[in-house]
C-alpha cells in the first residue's frame, strides 16, 4: 500500500501564480471532507492531471472523474516552469531509442502537433494564456558550443522530418536574440510561449465546466490497492476503479519509480519590466530562446515586458523526496542571474523582482515513462517529462486517458506507456553519483563559457549525464 510523500508546498510564489491568482475572485476549491466514489481519480491537479480529465470526458463525457491536488492546481511544476510550449525534435533520436523509427517519428510530430492544440484550445475556451508562437532560438553561447548543425538537420530531413529546424548563421543568432554571446544554434518555428500559471488556470476552469470534480487543499497521503483503490487524505477519502498518478516529480517516492527518474530543481527569476531596453538589444520576435548547455539556460519576454529566465538541474533529491530546498532558490537564483547579465550586459541596470524555484523529473532515456503501478492496471502512472513538459503533457494526457478507459490505440499502446527503458542506479548509488556528475557538468560548462575546455577527468564525469541534445561538434 504505497504511501504518498507529504507535498510542500512553496511559501513563495512564482511570478506566474501571482499573476494568475490576482485574476482570480476564488483562489481555491475546498478540500475534500468525508468520503467520495468516482470511477476515475486522478492525483494531481497540474497538466498532465487536468488533460487527463479533460481527455476523458472528451472521450467519454458521463466519467465521473476526481481530481485531487495537495496544493491548488498549477502549484506544482506547471506553475512554475518557464513557459516554453517545445515539441520533441530535439528529443527524436532518444524516442527512436527507446520507441523504434516509425513510432518515435510519430511521437516527434505528435508533440510538435501539441505546440498548435494548445494555442487552439486557449481560443476555442476563452482562456488567455499569452499564448505566442514565435519560435525557438537555440543558441550556442561559446565557442565550445558550437556543433555541427547542418549533420543535425540533414538527420532530421533523413528521417523525413523537413523543416522542423533550420540553421541560425552567428549573426543571425545575435540579432534576433538581442545578444552577441549568441554564436549560431537553430531556430524551431514550430514552438512558443505561455504564461503557464494562467494556462493551468485556465484548464482547471475548463474541467470544472464540463464536470470534473476538483479538490484543493487536498494530498493524498496513502493509496491503498484493493478492487476499488482508495485514496486517504487528511479529512476523507475517494474510492474510485481507476487511479491516475499525475504528481510529475513527486512520483519518485514511490519505490516502484524511484530509479525511474531522478529529481532536480530548476530555478527562475524575472526582470523589473524593461520593454525599451529589451527592444534595444534587438530581441523583439517574442521568440523563445534555450542556450546548449546540460544545465540549460531557457528564457521568454513576458507580455508585461520582463525578461523571465530560468536554469536547470540545481538540487538533487535523496530516496526521491522533494524537499523545502525545491522550493527555496537562494543562491541558485544568483547563478540564474549571472547567466541573465552575461547574456545581456546592457541590462545590469534592470532589476530582479521575482525568484523561485521547482522540482522537476528527468528519466534516463530523456523521455516519457508511463505505464501501470505495479503491474496493476487499475493505477496507472505518467513522469518522465525531462524539462520539457507544457506542449508534451497533452500528450500524457492522452496516454493516460486512454489507459484508464481501456481504449485500444496509438496512445495505450505507445512503448512509452511500458514502464521505464532503463532505470538509474539505487541508492546510495545514485545520489552520490548524482552529485558527482552535477559538478563535474557545472565544472565543465563554467570553463566553456570562458572558452576553455575542461580537463579530461571532468569531461569524462560530465559525460555520463544523458545528453539533451544527441550533437557533434565541428572539427
Amino acid at each position: 500500500m504505497p504511501l504518498l510523500q507529504p507535498v510542500r508546498i512553496a511559501q513563495t510564489r512564482s511570478l506566474w501564480l501571482q499573476e494568475a491568482l490576482v485574476q482570480e475572485s476564488e483562489a481555491s476549491l475546498p478540500p475534500l471532507h468525508g468520503s467520495v466514489t468516482a470511477e476515475i481519480a486522478i492525483i494531481g491537479g497540474g497538466y498532465t492531471g487536468l488533460w487527463t480529465a479533460l481527455r476523458i470526458k472528451e472521450l467519454a463525457p458521463e466519467t465521473d472523474v476526481v481530481v485531487l491536488e495537495a496544493d491548488i492546481c498549477g502549484g506544482g511544476a506547471s506553475g512554475r516552469n518557464g513557459g516554453l510550449v517545445l515539441g520533441w525534435y530535439a528529443k527524436v533520436k532518444n524516442l527512436i531509442a527507446v520507441c523504434g523509427q516509425e513510432e518515435g517519428v510519430r511521437l516527434a510530430r505528435a508533440a510538435t502537433d501539441a505546440v498548435d492544440e494548445i494555442g487552439a484550445f486557449c481560443a476555442a475556451n476563452g482562456i488567455d494564456a499569452h499564448y505566442h508562437k514565435a519560435g525557438l532560438l537555440n543558441v550556442a553561447t561559446t565557442p565550445l558550443h558550437v556543433w555541427d548543425w547542418d549533420a543535425r538537420v540533414a538527420e532530421l530531413e533523413r528521417l523525413g522530418l523537413y523543416g522542423v529546424e533550420r540553421v541560425l548563421s552567428p549573426g543571425e543568432a545575435a540579432e534576433r536574440g538581442g545578444s552577441a554571446r549568441y554564436l549560431g544554434g537553430l531556430f524551431q518555428p514550430d514552438a512558443a510561449t505561455v504564461q503557464p500559471a494562467l494556462l493551468a488556470r485556465g484548464l482547471r476552469r475548463v474541467a470544472l465546466e464540463r464536470g470534473v470534480r476538483i479538490f484543493e487543499g487536498t494530498p493524498v497521503l496513502e493509496l491503498i490497492e484493493a478492487e476499488r483503490p482508495r485514496l486517504r487524505t487528511p479529512a476523507g477519502e475517494v474510492i474510485a476503479d481507476k487511479v491516475a498518478i499525475a504528481t510529475n516529480a513527486w512520483a519518485a517516492g514511490l519505490q516502484e519509480l524511484r530509479r525511474a527518474i531522478v529529481v532536480l530543481s530548476s530555478d527562475m527569476i524575472a526582470t523589473a519590466p524593461a520593454r525599451k531596453r529589451i527592444e534595444k538589444t534587438g530581441w523583439t520576435g517574442g521568440e523563445a530562446i534555450t542556450d546548449s548547455r546540460l544545465m540549460v539556460h531557457y528564457h521568454q519576454v513576458t507580455r508585461d515586458g520582463r525578461i523571465a529566465i530560468g536554469r536547470g538541474s540545481g538540487a538533487l533529491a535523496w530516496l526521491g523526496q522533494v524537499s523545502d530546498a525545491f522550493n527555496t532558490p537562494g543562491r541558485r537564483s544568483l547563478a540564474v542571474e549571472r547567466g541573465l547579465r552575461r547574456f545581456y550586459p546592457t541590462l545590469a541596470p534592470v532589476p530582479i523582482t521575482h525568484a523561485w524555484s521547482g522540482a522537476v523529473d528527468r528519466s534516463r532515456t530523456n523521455t516519457l515513462v508511463f505505464g501501470a503501478l505495479g503491474g496493476n492496471e487499475r493505477i496507472r502512472y505518467g513522469v518522465g517529462y525531462s524539462g520539457t513538459g507544457v506542449a508534451p503533457s497533452l500528450i500524457g494526457g492522452r496516454i493516460l486517458a486512454s489507459s484508464l478507459l481501456e481504449r485500444d490505440d496509438e496512445w495505450s499502446n505507445t512503448r512509452l506507456n511500458r514502464g521505464a527503458a532503463i532505470l538509474y542506479p539505487r541508492e546510495p548509488v545514485r545520489y552520490f553519483g548524482g552529485l558527482l556528475v552535477r559538478e563535474a557538468t557545472r565544472i565543465k560548462e563554467e570553463s566553456e563559457e570562458r572558452g576553455v575546455a575542461a580537463g579530461e577527468v571532468v569531461t569524462a564525469v560530465a559525460s555520463l549525464a544523458p545528453a539533451r541534445y544527441p550533437r557533434r561538434p565541428v572539427k
